[in-house]
């Protein structure tokens, strides 16, 4: 199915570009994304993987990202000085985002849905649990933390390595994200160079807001520590984690698992930041399980 676009989403009355994949009746499985992360970047090979064991897959844009709403005309977000502790900057909130997620279900006729979320997604997907717990089924948290200052941050030597001047051409701003990705993948399971280049150029040209994925990084800290919170949540919920996430310390990972009452928590060594075709198998199976698990109720 290509690609959807839903109208008046959520409390914000938001544009969402999403699409639709498998059988409409099978359990729907909502894929969310991290910051400036487009529904694009949850693999083709994954998102056929879950259909091929059962689960109806929805990916969609983020606000601020792809082509769904952009907040264009919001005040420009300063994220030194919501680091610092000064969030006033923020547009919105991780609630505000995970409104917007409810609202998909809503325009897509779904009381409820099984959540997978990466990084800021995990994030996002979290909140809604916490939130909107009737409409949750199932909880799989990939590379994300509880907002808890001493857990899940990211490495600063990496982060510097990543650091650069703002680009100034399309071919400057592909080389950058390509550096990134390098650096911050998984040593375990690298990607080809070529591979990497040709999906942030697809990226790229699909949709590029950089002052958008600003906007989502300062959501995140302007939204604070979920953890006491997380200790009310009561779904089926696993954890995913890789042993060499330099962006999101494992201990966010381990913290969000210790957090939720019978969470599954799963470290996969050589995993990074990212979600390397080798792995997709072995991702796909485990969160299928669970959510076939949850769908035959608390017996199972």
């Amino acid at each position: 199915m290509s690609e959807e676009k839903a109208l008046g989403v959520g409390p914000d009355k938001i544009e969402v570009t999403y699409e639709r994949l498998g059988d409409p009746q099978a359990p729907p499985v909502l894929l969310v994304m991290g910051a400036g992360g487009q529904l694009i970047h949850w693999p083709e090979g994954f998102c056929a993987e879950l259909v091929a064991r059962g689960c109806q897959v929805i990916r969609f844009d983020n606000r601020d990202v792809g082509l769904s709403t952009h907040f264009h005309d919001a005040p420009p977000p300063d994220l030194q000085a919501a680091l610092a502790g000064d969030p006033s900057s923020a547009s919105y909130t991780l609630s505000d985002m995970a409104a917007d997620t409810v609202g998909l279900l809503d325009a897509l006729g779904l009381d409820s849905a099984h959540f997978v979320g990466v990084s800021l997604g995990g994030m996002i997907a979290q909140t809604v649990a916490i939130e909107h717990p009737a409409r949750v089924r199932s909880l799989t948290s990939i590379m994300s933390t509880t907002g808890a200052p001493g857990v899940g941050g990211a490495d600063r030597e990496a982060l510097s390595r990543v650091a650069g001047p703002p680009p100034a051409t399309r071919e400057d701003a592909i080389e950058q994200w390509v550096k990134a990705f390098q650096i911050l993948g998984s040593p375990g399971y690298p990607t080809g160079e070529d591979e990497l280049r040709e999906r942030v150029t697809l990226a790229y040209d699909r949709a590029y807001d950089p002052v958008g994925m600003a906007r989502q990084t300062v959501a995140v800290v302007a939204s604070g520590d979920r953890t006491a919170r997380l200790r009310d949540v009561r779904v089926p919920t696993l954890v995913i984690h890789g042993s060499d996430d330099l962006m999101c310390d494992v201990s966010g990972g381990r913290s969000t698992a210790e957090a939720i009452p019978g969470a599954e928590l799963v470290v996969i060594d050589g995993m990074g930041h990212n979600l390397p075709g080798a792995l997709l198998p072995e991702l796909a199976l485990r969160i299928a399980g669970l959510v076939h698990r949850a769908e035959q109720g608390p017996a199972s």
